[in-house]
């Protein structure tokens, strides 16, 4: 039976180094990750990062320390119904209190704020999971009011996949194999991954959690 096991985990190992992707979430620890923006509670929990709200806190991110610039990135996801997240991507964050302009209108943002492209979470009635936000710039690059088709995919109370290429200025997402958003965009090319906790206003109460586990990405040459 030992010698089963062991013969099963070099096949998982072996069939996942063929495939090209590599694990960034270890599901023990944060090793490789570090948090930035707000102060949301992370934790590991049976092999899944979880992300819980917190009041009085803005967005909140749990980024990786390293870098992708071309890359396929793959994650499967459970959120509760009444919380908004998502995934950032070749992302960044404000090293300095900074002054930018955005659509003709200057917009200030604090020094350790995450920006960049996010990979929409989002489980209330318009249904934009999978759809494209560019976090504390220019705001939806592509939403999903005219994919109904993606709009349905999402699974509530229950693991949704998904999956994100970026190749180049070309940007593209899938929610449970369903082909959501599609654009070409160049402002970012390189940045972290980053698991977004999104921020509470008044009337609402903290302890809404998400969960992320099977993070994995292919680096493209």
């Amino acid at each position: 039976m030992k010698t089963l096991i062991v013969a099963l985990s070099s096949l998982s190992i072996f069939a996942s180094a063929e495939e090209g992707f590599t694990p960034l979430f270890n599901g023990k620890d944060f090793t490789g990750w570090e948090q930035h923006s707000g102060k949301a509670e992370y934790r590991v929990e049976d092999g899944a990062v979880v992300g819980k709200t917190v009041a009085g806190t803005g967005n909140s991110f749990m980024c990786t320390t390293k870098e992708y610039r071309d890359f396929v990135l793959e994650f499967e996801f459970k959120v509760a119904k009444d919380m908004n997240s998502g995934v950032q991507f070749r992302s960044q964050f404000y090293k300095t209190d900074t002054e930018i302009e955005i659509d003709g209108k200057k917009k200030k943002f604090p020094a350790d704020r995450v920006h960049g492209y996010q990979y929409e979470i989002d489980p209330s009635p318009r249904a934009y999971t999978g759809g494209i936000y560019d976090e504390a710039r220019r705001g939806w690059l592509k939403d999903l009011k005219d994919n109904a088709a993606a709009q349905k995919a999402f699974k509530q109370d229950d693991w949704n996949s998904a999956r994100i290429e970026c190749k180049g200025d070309s940007i593209k997402t899938w929610i449970n194999g369903v082909a959501a958003a599609e654009l070409k965009d160049g402002l970012t090319r390189k940045g972290v991954v980053a698991l977004q906790v999104h921020g509470i206003g008044k009337g609402k109460n903290p302890g809404e959690e998400i969960r992320w586990r099977n993070i994995r990405i292919k680096e493209l040459k």
